[in-house]
């Protein structure tokens, strides 16, 4: 399938209007509405949207590539737009993107149009596409330029004097079109270098080009660029060098010339390789990604629950009691929901995705009953973290030790002695090793952290404040929220009230700021600022990251100052929460006065707004 045949003239936009990315998402998605390539503008945007979350599609050189694969798709079609004077994108080279592909795949995508999609994105590696593009002032002179250029082509043959061979993986989260360009990038570059390349796709349709065992063992080196999980056992005992997909695209030659040079390490197989190379990043390793990983599963339990858990103390703090006059049944219910079930898989939610990210999906039965056992044996957050990763490398020592077990009884494993075994020895180590120290030490904390006098507990909230704006989405802030959070299971809810009005403060600050002291921000900064208002409403701390990094020296430490005076207020107001999210929308639901509650929020963010004010320079005026 030619890529005219999903790109028409009535898909082209030759003056996307504006500077800014989500205008130009929106006009572009309008043209497909007009051209009736989808049913709900709304659905495919949000999938357009969820995937530039995962990573930018502003892949450099002033090219963008949204792309979405989902039931809203009606036909399979491709939107080129053209910005004269650029958008700012978030592309990968910091610069402004001029020329757009917009794809949408419908569900049922066919192989014909994932590889026409994908010789699209080998087309706009070339120079001279992308320059007649910009020069094209007619929808014809598009169709023209990408009649002319797209041919298919033959790899060229590995030739006698050519000894340096290197294979290659690449894949992104829709497998459309990052893929394919880092394939096309890195056979252009090993082209160039005089490198014979074979590159396999895992691709929207499958894998595609499968790496031969005989090319792995020939290849001096193996490259996986990829943002998803690749099958990776059969590299073991080669040179492997593990790169985002973007650096496929962005840096081949580097990424080759590593691997000419063997300059990696070997890997050892189970998800394991040697530690002798600090830029290999593994996408399984770290106690911080396991972490979150748990906690990001964990989260919408945690809010969900404690909402629905405040909600029902709306009708009266004991209406849930049978034996309390003020019962509701309905407010039994709601408590039920949100207190005996959505409560009550926190914690085994929390080790079963710890175990997972450690050991795979072998991993998670045996993290999800540790954690149980952890509930249900007093240990609380706490010992469900200990349990998720107890069972992640407990799962890890059982690959290793039973590794060398027959191919013909490699399905066993993972039915019957990974999850048996694996069950068995976290539950007995948490029932007779964890389980009791861990209980003890959780209700020593939990009856500290109660009977804080009012001195200790503003202390307390000042610390909690601090940690939320020093880096504001970084370790030091999630370390701060994972510690409210887990409190939350064991019913103290002070903390994560302070830690939320001191994550509101950052942006809102930001945002009275810019208002305030219009002399000290260009209109670009004024823009941002007014988004600010939203985010630090909606408890997204990380609102303020741009202008802490445009000026640190000035804008951290007066964000910091005012947190910290927030979460103290909050500890001293003797305010509770029950959900760790929601911003402004929870706050009627604090325990102790939603009204200050709003107060410490909002002296905390005009504190900072002051000093941000104050020690900022007057913009000169050009």
């Amino acid at each position: 399938m030619k890529i005219t045949e999903l790109l028409s003239e009535n898909t082209i936009l030759l003056n996307i209007k504006g500077n800014e990315k989500e205008s130009t998402i929106d006009q572009l998605v309008e043209v497909l509405l007009k051209a009736d390539k989808i049913s709900d503008p709304t659905d495919f945007k949000a999938a357009i949207v969820k995937r530039e979350e995962q990573s930018t599609t502003g892949i450099g050189d002033g090219i963008a590539i949204p792309h979405a694969k989902t039931k809203a798709v009606k036909e399979a079609a491709i939107v080129f737009g053209k910005s004269s004077e650029g958008v700012n994108y978030e592309s990968l080279d910091g610069r402004p993107a001029h020329l757009f592909f917009m794809i949408a795949a419908p569900d049922g995508a066919n192989n014909t149009h994932l590889e026409a999609l994908a010789r699209l994105s080998g087309l706009l590696m070339k120079v001279e596409v992308r320059y007649e593009l910009l020069m094209a002032t007619t929808a014809e002179e598009v169709m023209n330029t990408i009649n002319r250029f797209d041919k298919d082509e033959e790899e060229a043959p590995a030739t006698k004097n050519n000894t340096q061979t290197v294979v290659a993986v690449t894949g992104c989260p829709t497998g459309i079109a990052h893929t394919y360009m880092a394939a096309d990038s890195l056979k252009a570059k090993a082209k160039e270098m005089g490198v014979t390349i074979k590159v396999e796709t895992n691709g929207s349709g499958g894998a595609k080009n499968i790496l031969t065992k005989d090319e792995i063992e020939h290849a001096a080196a193996v490259i996986v660029a990829a943002d998803i999980s690749v099958e990776m056992e059969r590299f073991k005992g080669k040179h492997v060098i593990q790169a985002p997909v973007a650096d496929g695209i962005r840096r081949p030659e580097q990424l080759i010339d590593k691997a000419l040079k063997q300059d990696a390490p070997v890997y050892q197989g189970n998800g394991a390789k040697s530690t002798d190379d600090p830029d290999q990043k593994s996408p399984r390793k770290g106690f911080y990604k396991h972490l979150m990983n748990g906690v990001s599963n964990m989260l919408p339990f945690v809010v969900g629950g404690g909402i629905l858990i405040a909600i029902s103390f709306m009708f009266g703090y004991n209406s849930a009691n049978p034996d309390d006059p003020s019962y509701n049944p309905i407010a039994a219910v709601i408590k039920a929901i949100g207190g005996d079930n959505a409560f009550a898989l926190i914690v085994p939610v929390l080790a079963g995705f710890i175990a997972l990210s450690i050991a795979d999906r072998p991993g998670f039965a045996p993290g999800m009953v540790g954690g149980m056992m952890a509930a249900s044996g007093g240990a609380g957050f706490l010992g469900g973290l200990i349990a998720g990763f107890l069972a992640g490398y407990m799962v890890l020592l059982l690959k290793k030790l039973f590794a060398g077990l027959p191919r013909s009884l490699e399905g066993i494993k993972s039915i019957l002695i990974y999850p048996l075994l694996g069950i068995a020895i976290t539950g007995f180590l948490m029932h007779y090793v964890v389980n009791n120290p861990v209980a003890w030490i959780n209700k020593e904390i939990a009856d500290w952290l109660t009977g804080l006098g009012t001195g200790n507990a503003v202390l307390l909230g000042i610390v909690l404040g601090l940690m939320m704006s020093f880096d504001m989405g970084g370790p030091i802030n999630k370390a701060a929220y994972v510690f409210g959070t887990g409190l939350l299971a064991s019913g103290v809810y002070g903390p994560m009230a302070a830690i939320m009005a001191a994550g509101m403060v950052p942006p809102l600050a930001i945002a009275i700021a810019t208002t305030v002291f219009k002399n000290k921000f260009n209109e670009q900064d004024k823009d941002a600022g007014k988004a600010c208002y939203v985010m630090g409403l909606s408890f997204i701390t990380e609102g303020a990251i741009p202008f802490a990094a445009a000026d640190p020296l000035r804008v951290i430490p007066s964000v910091m100052v005012g947190s910290a005076i927030a979460g103290a207020l909050s500890m001293a107001f003797g305010i509770g929460l029950r959900a760790p999210h929601g911003g402004i929308f929870v706050v009627p639901l604090v325990e102790g006065g939603a009204l200050l509650y709003a107060l410490a929020i909002l002296i905390g963010s005009v504190v900072s707004a002051l000093l941000i004010g104050f020690l900022k320079k007057p913009v000169k005026s050009v």
